[in-house]
């Protein structure tokens, strides 16, 4: 068989293997792709592209439920501008009370400090809550409090008032969160005098300060048990007359007796000393009334006796 006899079919061969060459070219290079496509991060700019530009991702740009569409619902499931305007406010008096407690948390001024905000809060949550109709016979209750689970105004609201609660806040603002109750004030200037007393000594002798300021000293003791006993303080009280009781003993270290300790010490001798004059009041009250015996005549002698029952045979 000669060459140019079979020229054909070596052509013919030729082109069959070629073509197979080229077909597992074509589709080691998809799958290659595939592979990267699986392997690339979501966040690549190149993944998203060929995700979008993908046969598998093709978005109609005339469709009415395109994705800009899905940040708002129809106007029967919205909240109405009334309501909508109550919420922004909520939000503006929340975040100017949060902003308050932060710098008032040392040394503590809750109460003095952030009262206004706290009163501010407490209205337009009021007017929130309330089953007071609004413009248009709205309700903003159910829409702002009770329209899902996570009750959200709710709840922020309820932190916050746990906050002025634990603080007992109650006790040193008037009703309606006008100003300061008068026994607060009358505190609070106690408290300056004796700061201001401690200011005067204490860059010099610390024996002075704890004999001038004694008596200062002693009456803002005194009045803070006086409010302690009848519930009247809050927390900004009792944080500063504690910084001020850790000033006067430890800071510099002053000492006085106090005047109950001299009853004390008197109950205490008594019971003391009490068993010892129970039993001795019981020996002088026993001696003293020391029972008397009782003692039988006389029996007659056994003879006398026998003479009788002689005389009676």
């Amino acid at each position: 068989m000669s060459f140019h006899k079979n020229s054909p079919f070596f052509v013919l061969l030729a082109f069959n293997i070629y073509t197979a060459v080229s077909s597992d070219g074509v589709n080691v290079t998809a799958s290659d792709s595939a592979d990267k496509l699986k392997q690339s991060p979501p966040s690549s700019p190149a993944a998203g592209a060929v995700v979008v530009n993908s046969p598998l991702f093709k978005p109609a740009v005339n469709s009415p439920f395109s994705i800009s569409l899905l940040s708002s619902f129809p106007e029967d499931l919205e909240i109405s501008d009334y309501c909508s305007d109550l919420l922004h406010i909520f939000g503006q008096r929340y975040v100017a009370y949060v902003n308050c407690l932060v710098p008032a948390a040392r040394p503590v001024k809750v109460c003095q400090s952030c009262f206004s905000s706290y009163g501010s809060l407490r209205e337009i949550y009021t007017n929130i809550s309330s089953d007071q109709m609004g413009p248009g016979n709205v309700s903003c209750r159910d829409s702002l409090l009770r329209s899902d689970r996570l009750m959200l105004v709710y709840l922020l609201f309820s932190n916050l008032k746990d906050i002025w609660d634990t603080s007992a806040c109650h006790n040193c603002i008037t009703e309606g969160f006008q100003s300061l109750t008068n026994d607060t004030l009358y505190f609070m200037s106690t408290l300056n005098q004796t700061l201001t007393c401690f200011e005067k000594y204490q860059q010099g002798n610390h024996t002075e300060l704890c004999k001038d300021c004694k008596n200062t000293y002693r009456g803002l003791n005194e009045l803070y048990g006086r409010m302690e006993m009848n519930q009247t303080m809050c927390i900004d009280i009792e944080d500063a007359m504690n910084m001020t009781r850790r000033l006067w003993s430890k800071n510099f270290n002053c000492s006085f007796p106090r005047e109950e300790t001299v009853p004390v010490i008197a109950v205490s001798s008594f019971m003391l000393f009490l068993p010892i004059i129970f039993y001795l009041s019981s020996f002088l009250h026993s001696e003293q009334k020391k029972r008397k015996l009782i003692h039988p005549k006389r029996a007659k002698s056994y003879t006398s006796l026998m003479n009788i029952q002689d005389k009676l045979s």
